[in-house]
């Protein structure tokens, strides 16, 4: 019944049973054209992920070998780079707020949402790790401690993050207990790597030598591998949640 204005008559009550459209119900072409963006948006959320975390890795493995060859200048670059990642993050994280604000996500669906928005953060500060590797390439004195490869490490912490990242995208726990895992590997690598910079210190010569340039030049190396096992710490973070989102269990969070 239509209403005229002024007019006193109330409007007949919507039957759904009697066959009355509901008003408030998309239409079935609108539901799956709704869902279908829904899905792209998700798949284009995963995307983004798998390509933030290629580039944070060969950032990784540029700034190894930056700070391994003594390379001042392309460690600075790798370091001023950092903000190409940063603003990938802030755009990578806006789609996750956007998909849990609008959408509304829930079980499995709400768990891989959430579980992106912490993997993003772990992979921003393995970028910032990098970055602090690419500014302590230029430390004087640089090439004298070649005792311990640095590169052999960092080719390990970012195999973990690449491994991790792998497990993400093909929702593979058994891997994600594999990262964890070989976590152990890694940390007993940088224990390693200093205690043979130890070892070699209480033989060196340093007869000559600029004693300040030799502590700041140790000092640099220690924080270079403080930071590689850190990245893989973040990549045992990344492992964990991906298992969270795949199986719904908190096993590998710690």
């Amino acid at each position: 019944m239509s209403i005229c204005p002024g007019s006193t008559a109330r409007p007949r009550a919507i039957d759904l049973a009697n066959g009355d459209n509901n008003p408030y119900e998309f239409p079935p072409h609108n539901r799956h054209m709704t869902r279908d963006r829904y899905e792209a948006e998700l798949e284009a959320l995963k995307e983004g992920v798998t390509s933030m975390a290629t580039l944070v890795v060969e950032r990784l493995r540029e700034a190894a070998r930056a700070y391994e060859d003594g390379d001042e200048d392309g460690g600075r670059e790798i370091a001023q780079r950092d903000d190409e990642i940063n603003e990938l993050y802030l755009e990578l994280e806006s789609e996750c707020i956007d998909l849990l604000a609008l959408q509304q996500p829930v079980a499995g669906d709400l768990r891989f949402v959430v579980a992106t928005f912490k993997i993003l953060t772990d992979l921003e500060r393995i970028a910032d790790l990098a970055a602090n590797i690419g500014r302590y390439a230029g430390t004087p004195g640089r090439d004298r401690l070649t005792v311990v490869p640095i590169a052999d490490i960092a080719d390990m912490a970012s195999s973990q993050v690449a491994d991790a990242i792998a497990a993400y995208v093909e929702a593979d726990p058994e891997q994600c207990r594999t990262v964890v895992a070989g976590d152990t590997d890694l940390d007993q690598r940088c224990e390693a790597a200093a205690d043979d910079l130890v070892r070699y210190l209480a033989t060196y010569d340093a007869a000559g030598d600029d004693h300040e340039t030799l502590l700041a030049d140790t000092k640099q190396f220690l924080l270079t591998v403080r930071d590689l096992e850190r990245v893989g710490d973040h990549a045992v973070n990344i492992a964990a949640r991906t298992f969270y989102m795949i199986e719904s269990d908190d096993e590998l969070i710690y």
